[in-house]
């Protein structure tokens, strides 16, 4: 593929104009957090609901390594991970966070928001 077909895709698909992404554990090789059929459905809710967000991509992750109480999801650049995902809770995620950018706190596990490009260290 040349690169301007590649940088035409990125361009069709929003890639350089994003405000979230969402990371969803939802086809586990092995399903530990959640049965591969609720993985499967909170998936295929997502991808539907998202299909007319511009400026929110998603992507479906093997495994996102809690593996307790999924699907696990994981909001960027804000970092926000979740726990129990199923398409009711992405419900409100979506509505809340992606969307209305306020996190759904009954299901947040974790914290860490990207910091961005490390700062080179000063010499002592």
């Amino acid at each position: 593929m040349s690169d301007a077909k590649l940088e035409g895709r990125a361009a069709a698909l929003g890639i350089g104009s994003l405000r979230r992404h969402i990371f969803l554990c939802a086809d586990q090789t092995e399903p530990k957090c959640c049965t591969r059929e609720e993985g499967q459905r909170a998936w295929e809710y997502l991808k539907k609901r998202l299909r007319a967000e511009p400026g929110i991509f998603r992507t479906r992750a093997n495994c996102l390594r809690l593996c307790e109480q999924g699907p696990i999801a994981v909001v960027y650049p804000e970092g926000i991970w979740y726990r129990g995902a199923t398409a009711e809770v992405l419900a409100r995620i979506v509505d809340e966070h992606l969307i209305g950018g306020r996190p759904v706190e009954d299901y947040i596990v974790a914290r860490d928001p990207l910091a961005g490009p490390a700062q080179p260290q000063e010499p002592q």
